[in-house]
């Protein structure tokens, strides 16, 4: 599986984050995959990060709105994309899939069927653009 986020404001086609069940698979093993959370080097991951982030002492900053808090760091493989509340994402070279799993605390284990469904329902989709939530 390919997954490919987008760096601009563009719309993007839907990029499915969950592997499909085999057809015609026994339901009680369908159930147990279904509610297994997403893992391996095909799972994609996303982690709230309200604070101001800095990398090597310099504050990040969204190149689209100036935002400086309150980003979502999404992890697919070794890359990590930052993605501000204006919808706007770029593939953050500063931080490794280590550093990704550094951060994270407890995981709080929702499961999206996509990216995109995941960045709607966590309000990085544009709708709360110049909008701090803490």
């Amino acid at each position: 599986m390919t997954l490919v986020l987008r760096t601009t404001d563009r719309p993007a086609e839907p990029t499915s984050a969950l592997p499909a069940v085999p057809a015609g698979s026994d339901p009680l093993l369908q159930l147990q995959f279904e509610t297994q959370p997403p893992s391996g080097p095909g799972a994609t991951r996303c982690l709230s990060h309200p604070p101001e982030l800095s990398l090597r002492g310099i504050p990040v900053t969204c190149s689209a709105c100036r935002a400086r808090r309150d980003w979502l760091l999404i992890n697919h493989g070794r890359n990590v994309w930052v993605c501000c509340r204006c919808s706007n994402q770029w593939l953050e070279p500063e931080i490794s899939r280590v550093g990704f799993d550094a951060l994270i605390a407890i995981p709080d284990g929702t499961a999206y069927p996509s990216v995109e469904q995941g960045l709607l329902a966590l309000g990085f989709d544009g709708a709360f653009a110049g909008t701090y939530l803490d």
